[in-house]
């Protein structure tokens, strides 16, 4: 086998390719020193070595210890002489009304300078013959001898009326200085006129304000609207409900079993405002007063209230009212000054949650929590959805709910919040907040885990603005036993019972009775009541604002006995001043507008004040 010869062509382009290689790698080579050297020309400088500085002495910022007394609440409701167990008509259809329970309300009806007690109750369905030979229940009303102890007296008091009866307002609405009793019910209002010897006669029909006799009634309040000197009276309604359209609702929790229905299943109703014409006679002017509000583009009524508070929110020297509504938004009514009001809950941000949502609202309450001109307004809400605190400054209609940054929100969100109120209970000078709750279901526990039917009630501390925990949740070691004690709440109110100044607790059920909780407070600090007494405002100065100064802070208290859920707490306002031994003045501004200033008052002890 002899080899290929070797072209000289070929030879050629083999020489030729080896030099072109070795003139690529040399520019190559030649692109990177250049390269190099040009970017080391715009290199960037070294940065001088630092320096060693001294440092600031930076402390770590620690929260000031709270001290929190121990104040210790105590179930005496047997001992006080309470025998009432509230009636709700249960029945197999688990009709709504059912699980809604009632109110209760402290007053004086007997003019003796002591708190008395009234319960609501409802009664058996007139169709259901399981019942219809039953004794039927009413409402009761105790007599307090002024130690605490309570005597029923509610036979031949003219009160043993048979109703399905929600909520109560108490006032003298026709000036004569005995106070008034109106309740609200599944059906037509009543309305009982004090008689001035133990007795009382209903007349709502003829005064005007029973009310439709398909309508259902929640919580209502006695307050001057058009500064007139007489009590008008304000009346929530809460669902257009029948018993046939309630029925006829496919209402479950499991397995088929009949659950009581959702309020969203109910068309709205409209509210009664009745004007009084100072002769106790009243006309319902609702409508001309811009408190119907329907919605724009069904025109359906909108409300489905539960709650009502009055408060001058804006301070201008006119009431205003703030509706909580049920799984629809909540309403304020600024007052116009000429008998009518433009209704600003979304402008305010009163009327949704945070996330733009409606909640399930139900007892209201409204003060100067932190004292002068910061005001909360506190709502209880539905299961998994928090109290809400909606918090404006300096008089104005912006509110920002403050639930989760004050604490108040996530230890509530569990509970299902019926009786909301304002109190000092330890006379520290800050305004506490006590929750009521209880479920609507017997048997949620079986679809919800974290519910329960019985529930505790909450006693929220006010620790200050400035503390880490605003609201600060009480456990059993700092207010007893017996206030967290589960049950199934709904309404709440609080007075001083013994005459010993602090406010004791009413705690109204469903089905079961009621509970009276004595607070035990045991420390030094003081307190001023006052008791007012209007001439040109109404004879029970509602509505009026009494400001408190002491050598470091302003106290502001507005008498309003029209708080919580279908409930009414003690007129007499309660101020505590803590360590405080001496106020420096006190203000008055009455109704009307007029204001009064009283100096060197001491304290400890309650005042009567008659408007000059």
């Amino acid at each position: 086998m002899t080899e290929e010869p070797i072209h000289e062509e070929e030879h050629d382009d083999k020489i030729v390719g080896i030099a072109f290689r070795w003139s690529m790698i040399a520019i190559f080579i030649a692109a990177i020193i250049g390269g190099g050297l040009y970017a080391y020309s715009f290199r960037t400088p070294k940065p001088p070595e630092p320096k060693p500085r001294d440092l600031a002495n930076v402390k770590n910022r620690t929260e000031t210890e709270i001290e929190i007394p121990t104040v210790l609440f105590t179930d005496i409701t047997q001992d006080a002489g309470i025998q009432f167990v509230h009636q709700n008509g249960f029945s197999k259809e688990k009709l709504l009304p059912e699980t809604m329970g009632g109110g209760c309300a402290f007053l004086d009806y007997d003019n003796d300078g002591d708190q008395d007690i009234l319960l609501t109750n409802s009664t058996y369905w007139s169709w259901d013959e399981e019942n219809k030979n039953k004794p039927k229940p009413t409402m009761s009303l105790y007599q307090n001898d002024g130690t605490g102890k309570f005597v029923d007296v509610t036979k031949d008091s003219g009160l043993e009326i048979e109703c399905y009866g929600m909520g109560v307002a108490v006032g003298d609405y026709d000036n004569d200085g005995l106070v008034d009793i109106y309740i609200t019910t599944v059906g037509e209002n009543l309305l009982f006129h004090n008689q001035g010897n133990g007795k009382f006669v209903e007349q709502a029909k003829q005064a005007g304000v029973a009310g439709d006799i398909k309508a259902w009634g929640t919580s209502c309040g006695w307050f001057d609207y058009d500064n007139d000197g007489d009590l008008d009276l304000y009346v929530g309604n809460y669902l257009d409900w029948t018993r046939e359209y309630d029925t006829s609702q496919n209402f479950q929790l499991t397995g088929g079993e009949r659950a009581y229905g959702r309020p969203m299943n109910f068309a709205g109703t409209l509210p009664y405002l009745f004007q009084n014409d100072g002769k106790g006679n009243f006309t319902e002017v609702a409508e001309a007063a811009g408190l119907q509000i329907k919605d724009p583009q069904t025109d359906a009524p909108m409300s489905k209230a539960l709650g009502v508070a009055f408060a001058d929110i804006d301070n201008d020297g006119w009431i205003d009212i703030i509706m909580a509504n049920d799984t629809v938004q909540n309403f304020l009514f600024h007052n116009q000054q000429d008998g009518t009001f433009i209704e600003k809950g979304n402008l305010a941000g009163l009327a949704f949650d945070e996330s733009g949502k409606a909640r399930g609202a139900m007892g209201i309450d409204v003060a100067a929590f932190r004292n002068e001109n910061t005001l909360g307004v506190a709502i209880g809400n539905f299961a998994n959805e928090m109290t809400a605190l909606y918090v404006a400054n300096d008089n104005d209609l912006l509110f920002v709910d403050e639930a989760m940054s004050t604490g108040l929100g996530p230890v509530s969100r569990l509970k299902l919040t019926f009786g909301v109120f304002y109190f000092d209970y330890d006379f520290d000078g800050q305004l506490d907040l006590f929750t009521a709750n209880g479920h609507l279901e017997k048997e949620i526990n079986r679809v919800q885990e974290s519910q329960r039917y019985h529930q505790s009630p909450q006693l929220f501390r006010n620790c200050g603005a400035k503390s880490e925990t605003e609201f600060l949740l009480l456990n059993e070691q700092q207010c007893g036993t017996d206030l967290i004690k589960p049950m199934v709440a709904r309404g709440a109110c609080f007075a001083d019972i013994d005459g010993d100044a602090d406010l004791d607790i009413l705690i109204a059920s469903v089905g079961e009775p009621p509970r009276l909780l004595r607070n035990d407070l045991n420390s030094n600090s003081h307190w001023i009541k006052f008791k007012l007494n209007g001439t040109t405002s109404n004879r029970d100065a509602i509505g009026a604002v009494i400001e408190v100064q002491t050598a470091t802070r302003t106290l502001r208290r507005q008498v309003m006995p029209t708080r919580s859920y279908l409930s009414q707490v003690e007129l007499p306002v309660t101020f505590g001043l803590g360590e405080e031994e001496a106020i420096t003045s006190v203000k008055i501004h009455w109704p009307g507008g007029e204001t009064q200033e009283l100096e060197s008052l001491p304290i400890d002890q309650l005042h009567n004040i008659k408007q000059p």
